[in-house]
């Protein structure tokens, strides 16, 4: 397992599908998942800070985990099957939930759990980017900066 850190989320054109962006923590690989808009606003919104006036889905379910005191250890990103990416949430005492990558990511943001990816996922699916392509990717970071939640609302 290889750990890693959220970059961001965007949108990806010309077809408006939203990615979250991750990369290696200790390495220089990027691991792309497309996700929904429901889960890029969840993400965009932990990221910015943004607390909204009643709590979203992933925010309910941080709330619950902590009610049962069974903390979030960390997000496995388990497999990829037919260009569909597998994760589990690793809770309390050794439970394995399975649960999708966007949703996972989003509850690690809002709990400050690890998110990990197999070595076979990252081989399989990780990508280098040159560093001629380095100028896109402080693009993105520059773009994460100005982008609202509100923007990946379908």
């Amino acid at each position: 397992m290889r750990e890693l850190s959220v970059v961001g989320v965007r949108v990806e054109l010309p077809t408006n599908q939203p990615i979250v962006l991750l990369r290696e923590v200790d390495g220089e690989r990027y691991l792309p998942i497309w996700i929904g808009a429901v889960e890029a606003t969840a993400i965009a919104y932990e990221q910015q800070g943004v607390k909204p006036a009643r709590p979203l889905t992933h925010d309910l379910l941080r709330d619950i985990l902590q009610a049962l005191k069974a903390p979030l250890h960390a997000v496995e990103i388990v497999e990829l099957k037919e260009s569909v990416y597998f994760a589990d949430l690793l809770i309390g005492d050794g439970l394995r939930v399975s649960a999708r990558p966007s949703d996972s990511i989003a509850l690690a943001l809002r709990v400050g759990a690890a998110i990990r990816v197999a070595d076979e996922v990252l081989d399989e699916a990780g990508i280098l980017i040159p560093d001629e392509q380095e100028d896109e990717v402080e693009k993105f970071r520059e773009f994460l900066d100005q982008v609202r939640p509100e923007d990946f609302a379908g």
